[in-house]
């Protein structure tokens, strides 16, 4: 499990090809009410997606900073990185479908182990289905 945002974009910076990150905000619903923090359960909601190339990102403060001005309702970011060819980074428009599976994992629970995701003070979080 990575420990902070500024190893993301060394180790994506570092590929072969570019890279473009996908982002996908989602806030915690809590279905459960416990008085014990292990046994509090809840939902997770996608809330916006974006894509950037690693260069567009100076730091994880700046990108809060840039998407609380579209949507403050987050409470995760969850990353992906989606690899180029021949020395060149994928689009946006390569991304989209991408973005869309991201969403669809974050729905239904499925596959969420296999992003990267970070709380909005940059902690990591690790997240278990069911």
């Amino acid at each position: 499990m990575l420990s902070n945002f500024s190893t993301l974009l060394e180790m994506a910076n570092e590929q072969p090809d570019p890279q473009r990150l996908l982002f996908l905000f989602a806030s915690a619903k809590t279905t459960k009410k416990s008085r014990k923090q292990d046994d509090k359960k809840g939902t997770i909601e996608p809330t916006m997606v974006v894509d950037k190339l690693p260069e567009e990102i100076s730091n994880f403060s700046a990108l809060v900073s840039e998407a609380d001005c579209v949507n403050k309702n987050w409470d995760f970011v969850f990353i992906a990185s989606l690899g180029g060819e021949l020395k060149k980074a994928p689009s946006s428009e390569d991304a989209e479908p991408y973005l869309n599976k991201m969403t669809d994992d974050i729905m239904t629970g499925s596959n969420i182990m296999q992003y990267v995701v970070f709380d909005r003070d940059e902690n990591p979080i690790e997240l278990t289905a069911g």
